[in-house]
């Protein structure tokens, strides 16, 4: 009879701490409660400038937990950004612009439509902000096409049918005004075209780049047509590792990026310099330098729009040639 007046305590200790543990899961008001505004939707700039790094925070209270959406509209580049959460309070925490994009063109200066929708609500809220200063790419740009072609560059271009390997400013620029259109039909050979990008176009015998691979990446705008002929962009990556000011084939590494461009409309594609191998007829193979990435030893960086010379004409656009530094490129 001891032992059973022991245990009776204890389970009724145990019970009362099962009371008192908090309740998990969302609450009866998030799942079942009605939606209202508790505050309303707001933006903390009605101007914007992204060239001085200007941001625009948004907000806005709910009555209950809400997965939301902001959509911003550019009104005259149709670009736009889109910012997701879930959550009662919109807040810096959550919906912070700082002028980049989510579908491009990219924004240029103009008026632009924020547009807040909640799921399961009908109403949606809508202000204006306007951009006048664009968002300025951080890093070492080799081009972005603004001043055409440079004459310190090489340049190759096929004597094909209905080449196209010019700078233009129309409806298709993505960042700026300009960019560059690749188009043509060679039935001899892949090659369409070909830029080299020489370190002593930008004033040094090597690229200005940090020493670290992981560190450093290389971006660009690119442009998907639909064509079936698929077009291919080739970049190479030619260091001089044995200190002669050059690439040497037989004595130097080379990195590379082939690029089926299997895609519509403009995409930002970021590379990681330490994740290029060498490529010999679009296969990886050995290199013959010292077979290390070492971006600071970049000399000259090379492009190529290649396309199958059995399928007709191949086309695509490209912009904003970039390294960054630690991140891949914000546009």
């Amino acid at each position: 009879m001891k032992r059973i007046k022991f245990i009776l305590p204890l389970l009724l200790f145990a019970a009362c701490k099962r009371e008192d543990k908090p309740f998990e899961g969302p609450s009866l008001q998030d799942l079942n409660g009605p939606f209202s505004m508790a505050k309303p939707f707001t933006a903390n700039k009605a101007v914007v400038d992204f060239s001085k790094n200007e941001t625009v925070v948004f907000g806005a209270e709910f009555s209950k937990q809400c997965d939301w959406s902001i959509t911003i509209r550019g009104g005259l580049s149709k670009a736009t950004k889109i910012i997701t959460g879930k959550s009662r309070q919109i807040t810096v925490d959550n919906a912070v612009w700082n002028g980049t994009t989510t579908v491009f063109p990219a924004f240029k200066t103009e008026p632009c439509k924020a547009v807040l929708k909640i799921a399961g609500v009908e109403d949606s809220f809508t202000l204006n902000v306007g951009i006048n200063g664009v968002r300025v790419p951080q890093g070492l740009i080799l081009t972005d096409f603004e001043s055409g072609l440079n004459a310190k560059w090489n340049t190759f271009i096929q004597s094909g049918a209905n080449m196209d390997f010019k700078v233009k400013s129309d409806a298709f620029s993505v960042q700026g005004k300009n960019y560059l259109n690749m188009a043509g039909i060679v039935t001899w050979d892949w090659l369409i075209g070909l830029i080299d990008f020489p370190a002593s176009a930008y004033g040094s015998s090597t690229l200005a780049l940090g020493s670290i691979p992981e560190d450093v990446y290389f971006n660009c705008l690119i442009y998907g047509d639909a064509n079936p002929n698929q077009s291919r962009v080739l970049f190479q990556f030619k260091e001089d590792d044995n200190n002669t000011k050059a690439f040497e084939p037989a004595a130097d590494d080379q990195f590379d990026k082939e690029i089926i461009v299997n895609w519509q409309g403009w995409k930002l594609v970021s590379l990681k310099y330490s994740d290029l191998v060498h490529l010999s007829n679009g296969q990886p193979a050995p290199n013959n330098g010292n077979n290390r990435h070492n971006p600071n030893n970049i000399v000259m960086v090379s492009m190529l729009h290649l396309a199958n010379p059995s399928m007709g004409a191949g086309s695509t656009k490209i912009d904003c040639l970039i390294f960054t530094s630690k991140a891949p490129l914000e546009l």
